[in-house]
């Protein structure tokens, strides 16, 4: 299979892409269409789900078809920033510090189990997620394009875990949560366990690094009527002052709203979906089928809300039958 240099407008890749990732990995098209995205946008992922669903799988399977470098960190306690970033180190041959790049320095960085590492370590990435640079000593260095961090995290109520600070949840593009497989899936990971050992065969390159910056430029293509940019604000709005916004409901539930970076980061996220779709226009629908993703780690709900048991993506259904689509 030869790898796409020039991405078409529409780009009918996407598709392919998925399927040749499926050939490692089973029932991850969403979190595949999810990281597409970010890459599309310069966003990042935060995956949520137990050990063994998957998760580092899909993102390395991603990374390779779609001919982006990848590396891996494991987060934990003892982690320090420079493990992460790179430090300087001194040459005794150039009598000089020279930069020892750390593994920052890739398309896609996947860090496992983000919040197994402190708040300083976590902190460490804000501006590499915020900038696509980072500083090291007195420089800064630029990150290649596409940059995308794709962070995995255990549920918080597991022993070790430091929750994310906000300001960098907001830099998340979006929060993923991986469940356990349907039946039907299971059922495939059960017969390809089973299959006899043969080489590893892994996913061949469909698009190019190259191609996705271009990707990026062609979103600038796809038209954005005035009717879903006022859509997204009324959504986005409902999440701050439910009560002026028509949704009373929501009053008690949400002690914080989304910020407008978000809504403009839900708005770019929509507009790359209907760039993978095959559309050279958004719909309403593109906003609402990213909703759950872009709001369930924005929303802070209140302790009544909490100790009810409702679930930011209870709120968000709520939102988004409440508040008329145009």
């Amino acid at each position: 299979m030869t790898a796409i240099d020039a991405v078409p407008h529409p780009a009918p890749w996407a598709e392919r892409l998925i399927g040749e990732v499926g050939r490692t990995v089973v029932g991850h098209e969403t979190t595949i269409q999810r990281i597409l995205i970010a890459a599309l946008t310069g966003g990042h992922v935060l995956i949520e789900g137990l050990p063994g669903l998957a998760k580092t799988l899909a993102a390395h399977a991603t990374a390779r078809a779609s001919g982006l470098s990848f590396q891996r960190v494991q987060f934990t306690p003892d982690l320090l920033p420079a493990d992460i970033t790179g430090t300087l180190i001194y040459d005794p041959q150039r009598l000089a510090f020279v930069v020892h790049r750390g593994p920052i320095f890739a398309h896609v960085v996947l860090a496992d189990e983000i919040n197994r590492a402190p708040a300083k370590v976590q902190s460490a990435l804000l501006e590499a997620m915020q900038e696509g640079a980072v500083t090291i000593g007195r420089e800064t260095h630029r990150l290649p394009a596409p940059f995308v961090v794709l962070a995995t995290q255990n549920p918080h109520d597991h022993e070790g875990t430091y929750p994310l600070p906000e300001a960098q949840l907001d830099r998340f593009l979006f929060k993923l949560c991986a469940t356990y497989p349907t039946r039907e899936h299971e059922l495939e990971i059960l017969r390809r366990h089973l299959a006899p050992p043969s080489p590893a065969q892994p996913p061949s390159e469909v698009v190019t690094a190259a191609a996705l910056v271009r990707g990026r430029e062609a979103l600038t293509e796809i038209y954005v009527d005035d009717t879903v940019i006022d859509y997204t604000q009324r959504l986005a709005a409902a999440t701050r002052r439910p009560a002026e916004s028509g949704v009373p409901a929501l009053q008690p539930l949400i002690r914080t709203g989304i910020s407008p970076r978000a809504a403009a980061a839900w708005l770019a996220a929509a507009r790359a979906a209907a760039f993978l779709a095959g559309r050279a226009f958004v719909v309403p629908d593109d906003v609402v089928s990213l909703a759950h993703d872009v709001l369930r780690h924005r929303l802070a709900l209140s302790i009544d809300a909490e100790a009810d048991g409702v679930s930011p993506d209870d709120v968000v259904d709520h939102l988004v039958a409440q508040v008329a689509a145009p």
